[in-house]
This record gives structure tokens, sequence and C-alpha cells, in this order.
């Protein structure tokens, strides 16, 4: 008997019933935390930074059990690992900074990432392969979208300049920070959905293989 399809359309229709209801979460929570929470609005101790956060750890965790768990994509698995734990880890320079070290976020991040790193360059045809295998998946794709979101449009989105100019005498740095975190937020939860359909692939391929 062949192996169904990971997008069938049931299963498909429920999971983007769900990502809808996350995203619309996220973005409530971020009108919650204006709202509500105009002392802590849109800083480390605010809904959108910890959603942040939580939302990296959650995909790096769905990245380890696709890897090891599952044994598929194990260097690409492993780079998207490093990625997404090293942004964890990124989120929280302040809690690191302020309690451990000043540096410390660099540090940690430079351990998880530039052992992983050498180790997909020292592997990088089997790598290449993968990749290949992977690019056309719809996880890749939404993968894409979210660092795209992330770390090039809410940077461009969220500068000061931009927002000066629009508000002019206005201006004041909530609006630039808002803009920039709820976006950087929405990026976070793309990258979120495009593990668990690398998840959805992976077990798929592994159905497949037995």
């Amino acid at each position: 008997m062949p192996t169904p399809s990971p997008y069938r359309l049931p299963p498909l229709a429920l999971r983007a019933f769900l990502y809808l209801l996350l995203v619309a979460l996220l973005a409530q929570g971020a009108f919650w935390e204006a709202s509500h929470l105009p002392e802590w609005r849109f800083t480390e101790r605010g809904f959108t930074e910890l959603a942040q956060g939580s939302l990296l750890l959650i995909a790096s965790l769905l990245l380890l059990y696709a890897r090891q768990g599952l044994g598929i994509l194990p260097n690409v698995t492993l780079l998207l690992f490093a990625f997404t734990f090293g942004s964890f880890i990124r989120e929280q320079d302040y809690w690191l900074d302020t309690y451990v070290f000043d540096g410390a976020w660099q540090l940690l991040a430079a351990v998880v990432m530039l052992p992983s790193l050498a180790w997909v360059i020292y592997r990088r045809r089997d790598f290449a392969e993968e990749l290949a295998g992977y690019a056309n998946s719809l996880s890749f794709g939404l993968f894409a979208a979210g660092f795209l979101t992330t770390y090039v449009f809410s940077r461009l989105y969220g500068r000061s300049d931009f927002w000066e100019a629009i508000l002019q005498e206005q201006y004041l740095r909530t609006f630039k920070d808002a803009a920039e975190e709820v976006v950087e937020l929405f990026g976070y939860g793309l990258i979120l959905i495009a593990m668990i359909e690398l998840v959805v692939l992976a077990r798929h391929w592994r159905r497949t293989r037995s």
C-alpha cells in the first residue's frame, strides 16, 4: 500500500487552521501587551519578547526530534537547529548579559553555531544532497519566508529613520520598537510553522523508507 502524501487535504487543512489560530494569538498577545502592560511594553519582560524566545525554543526542540528521533536530514536539521537555538540565545541577551556576564550570549551562541557549521562544511556533500530534497518542500518555503521576515524586513521596517520620517515631531521610540518586535514575532511564528511541517515531512519519509 502506498504511503499517503504528507500534504493530504484534510490534515493539511487542520494544520492550516491551527497555524491561523497561532498567528491570531500572537497578534492578540501583542495587542494585550500594548493595552495592559504599559510598564513592560515591548521590553524583555513583555509578551512579545517572551513569545519570541518560546517559539524559537519549540522550533529547536522539533529539530532535535527530527534529527535524533526520526534520523531524517541529519545535516540540514543540524544547521537549522544551530540557527534557531543560536537565535534563541540571542533573544536572551538581556538576561545573560545582566545575570551571567556581558557578552555571554555571544559566547554561548558561538559554542552552538560554530561547531555545527564546521560539521556541515565537513559533510557538505551529504548536506547538499539533503538540501536538494528539502528545498522543494512546504517547510523550506515557510522557513525562507520566516527568515526574510525576521532578519531582513523587520530590521528595515523598524529603522528609527523610517518612523521618524512618518511621525516627525510625534515620533516616540515605542512606535519603532513595536513595529520591529511584532514583525519579528510573526517571522518567528513562520519559522515554528516551518519546523512543524519539517517534522510532518520527516515522519512521512521515515514511513516511506520503512
